[in-house]
């Protein structure tokens, strides 16, 4: 049979898929740079009977170290080193022995953006906004039901597709910078084409295109971009634990080892917890790490290394193709620890300052301290490389604590004991800190709606230690019941579609408590902007006394008294108790509402949260 020399050039998301003849469904990464510090690249192609190709480069710096022919014969895994090779194409020719087929692919190294590893990621001085985009706000009506989308847009269903995108996130950036918000947020872009509940992206069936609800990909690089141009920094929501069921690499399994495989359906027993106790049980530990997080979501198996390669790469993928600040590691426990150590060395290895802050949702302290890097597992030598974890015993001491009688151990000690074992956090001050999200109860409902109790844990959160964040809406007092179902916690953001009749972003429609709480939010964040008290500074915290809770933020110059009163009678305010921390100063200025505070004078109104700049003598 007469050869046939098929060229395919590969670019972003086309890969080889233009060229008609070519066996090749998909290339997995589509590209890739030169000039990264981990210079072995592992190469997925997919197609029908690929397998039994040979495959060369006919590049004179890029060698093929390994060909990795799996189980099934659609699959071919190439590994190449690319040494020093400049940015250019990298022609690798494939031959069938059965047909004499030969097939060129010229795969792209890219050049990597000016300073890409030297990039900054989110830290103390930033507060991320939480928002799911596909409740924010609708920009694009013609991309909410493409046709080749199993799900389609129907807003009067709170558990499907509302249509928020890209487009409308970009058309309110100037209302989230206004806000003081200093960093970006989205729960999962990535394609989830599932019949249902696909709205909230954390079943992935690609993992290197953008959902198309939501967008493209060049949509959401412009995206990231155009929050750059603000200086807010951008967070990728990323899943290592598991996929959808309807990912083509899970409809066609390349082995049995690419997910947890049992007789039948098993669920993770969900107990992150088995995982750092010393006393856990294997089978406990098995089911933790084996068992589905979901029916449709199968479970990976990152003990093989071609799965564990390929969630690697794409993490980098995404980095550097989208120029991202930091990532979101959804359910942290319940990934091999060993692989969350890796993943997260190699995305430190290419860009040293970056930030990852891992889901540990998990109540007690030290429990969720094993999960920060540097802790040593708490004396059993695990170290996670993970700087920041999500502060959930601090969730509840704030969201409990503010709505309970004073006790030896509850109200505001609940707050005061919870800091008191930072003992345990390699770093605290890494952690992610929060009043809600979008797996739980609003605050405004955990509050019964209470405005007091709003500002008083908003005063709390953004001047405490730790990476604050707010979930899209809590600056509203948007009222979410977890019981009724997720959807009713994941609400559109009122005035994100066109119809709406009441809108946010303008004012028009809200009640006089939703325009107080959201001016009051929009006050502290600008303040905490230039706080470096706030971003950096030591904690130190008195007793809580009288319903009373008083800390202090402290750095160099800089000095931030918070005084939290949840109790219902007016409490004077005594200066010899805190004078280690006044150090002279008589007087102050009350941040929240400029008003001047002379401290002999200084009587603490119930029901109140204060944040009070002052100057040592």
């Amino acid at each position: 049979m007469k050869k046939i020399l098929l060229v395919v050039f590969v670019c972003f998301l086309s890969f080889a898929l233009a060229a008609q003849n070519s066996p090749f469904l998909h290339i997995e990464p589509p590209f890739w740079w030169a000039g990264m510090h981990y210079t072995s690249l592992q190469v997925m192609l997919h197609g029908e009977d690929i397998s039994v190709m040979a495959v060369e480069s006919q590049h004179p710096e890029v060698q093929i170290d390994q060909v990795i022919r799996v189980a099934n014969p659609n699959y071919l895994f190439i590994n190449l080193q690319i040494g020093e090779a400049a940015p250019g194409i990298v022609p690798l020719v494939f031959r069938n022995p059965l047909n004499g087929e030969i097939i060129t692919i010229n795969y792209e190294l890219k050049t990597r953006r000016s300073r890409s590893a030297a990039r900054k990621g989110f830290s103390p001085a930033d507060v991320l906004y939480l928002l799911m985009p596909d409740r924010f706000a609708n920009g694009d009506p013609d991309n909410d039901s493409p046709s080749q989308m199993k799900e389609k847009a129907n807003r009067a269903d709170a558990n499907g597709r509302h249509g928020g995108d890209f487009k409308g996130i970009i058309e309110h950036l100037e209302y989230i910078e206004s806000m003081g918000f200093t960093a970006l947020w989205l729960n999962p872009f990535q394609e989830n084409n599932n019949p249902d509940y696909s709205y909230h992206g954390y079943a992935i069936t690609d993992y290197y295109k953008a959902d198309p609800r939501f967008g493209t990909n060049d949509d959401y690089v412009d995206l990231v971009a155009q929050c750059h141009t603000r200086q807010m920094k951008v967070i990728m929501d990323y899943i290592l634990n598991h996929a959808s069921l309807y990912h083509w690499f899970i409809e066609d399994l390349p082995s049995e080892n690419w997910i947890h495989k049992h007789p039948e359906y098993t669920p993770s027993n969900f107990r992150g917890s088995v995982i750092a106790d010393p006393h856990a049980s294997v089978y406990d530990q098995n089911v933790m790490l084996t068992g589905w997080f979901d029916h449709h979501m199968p479970d990976l198996d990152q003990r093989n290394p071609l799965v564990r390669n390929y969630l690697i790469q794409n993490t980098i993928w995404w980095i550097e193709y989208a120029d991202l600040d930091g990532i979101r590691l959804d359910t942290q426990p319940y990934s091999y620890k060993e692989m969350v150590t890796e993943w997260a060395q190699r995305i430190f290895s290419e860009y040293p300052d970056f930030m990852i802050v891992g889901e540990a949702w998990l109540q007690k302290e030290g429990i969720t301290a094993f999960y920060q890097e540097f802790s040593d597992g708490l004396g059993f030598g695990y170290n996670s490389h993970i700087p920041s974890v999500t502060d959930f015993p601090l969730y509840g001491a704030i969201t409990q604590g503010l709505h309970e009688d004073e006790g030896w151990n509850t109200g505001l000690f609940r707050i005061y004991y919870t800091l008191a074992q930072d003992f345990l956090y390699p770093q605290p001050e890494n952690n992610l800190i929060f009043l809600d999200n979008h797996d739980l109860e609003r605050f405004s409902y955990l509050s019964g709606g209470s405005l007091a109790s709003y500002k008083m844990a908003i005063a709390l959160l953004l001047t405490t230690r730790g990476i604050p964040q707010i979930y899209y809406g809590t600056e509203l007092l948007m009222h979410g019941e977890k019981n009724k179902g997720h959807g009713f916690i994941r609400e559109d953001f009122p005035g994100g579609w066109k119809e709406d009749s009441r809108n946010a972003f303008s004012g028009v429609g809200l009640t006089d408590d939703q325009v107080d709480a959201q001016r009051y939010m929009k006050n502290i964040l600008q303040w905490r902007k230039s706080s470096d008290a706030v971003h950096r500074g030591k904690l130190i915290h008195f007793l809580p006394e009288n319903e009373v809770y008083v800390y202090f933020r402290i750095s160099g110059d800089q000095r931030v008294m918070v005084v939290v009163n949840k109790g219902n009678n007016v409490v004077p305010f005594d200066g010899s108790r805190y004078a280690e921390c006044l150090s002279g100063a008589v007087d102050g200025i009350n941040i929240i509402d400029n008003s001047y505070i002379v401290f002999d004078r200084f009587r603490i109104k119930p029901q109140t949260a204060y944040i009070i700049t002052y100057e040592s003598n």
